[in-house]
């Protein structure tokens, strides 16, 4: 992926990426690990449930949509982290099989008050499975490098001259 500075994310933006499938061993695996609740490791008590079924942690789903946004929309060597997510929801399971992928719509960006090298962008996040269903969202903000790191003591217009 080609380098994304914070001057990249423009406030209306949205953007369509990814292709992650989820394989039930894998699902289970994560589980197991993570998140060890019947509805994710035990297929006999999954499919009795209200579910009918095995279903992905939300959590699972909330990790396969990070390494989405890196891999296709975020530049891991520009950001900054993240101070935090807002709302976040799974309004539908996935299942095993499913195949995942993400819209992204830049809500905002705006560059720092206090931080003059970065920007913090303001993300509305959506994965969606085959069938266009949303299955998580979230609000994310991403702190990130802008494309050049200004010094405090530069100003705008002393930026502009050669």
């Amino acid at each position: 992926m080609k380098a994304r500075y914070f001057e990249d994310f423009q406030a209306g933006q949205v953007v369509e990426f990814g292709g992650v499938s989820v394989g039930a061993d894998e699902l289970q695996a994560f589980a197991e690990h993570y998140d060890p609740q019947p509805i994710h490791v035990d297929a006999a008590a999954a499919a009795v449930s209200p579910f009918g079924g095995l279903i992905a942690s939300g959590w699972q789903t909330a990790a396969l949509t990070m390494r989405m946004l890196l891999d296709h929309f975020v530049d891991a060597t520009n950001s900054l982290g993240s101070p935090g997510i807002g709302r976040l929801s799974w309004p539908l399971p996935v299942r095993p099989g499913d195949q995942l992928r993400v819209r992204v719509h830049v809500r905002a960006a705006r560059r720092s008050q206090t931080k003059p090298d970065r920007g913090l962008v303001t993300l509305d996040v959506e994965t969606l499975n085959a069938r266009g269903d949303v299955v998580m969202r979230a609000e994310d903000w991403i702190a990130i490098l802008r494309v050049r790191n200004p010094s405090p003591t530069l100003t705008p217009e002393s930026r502009a001259q050669p």
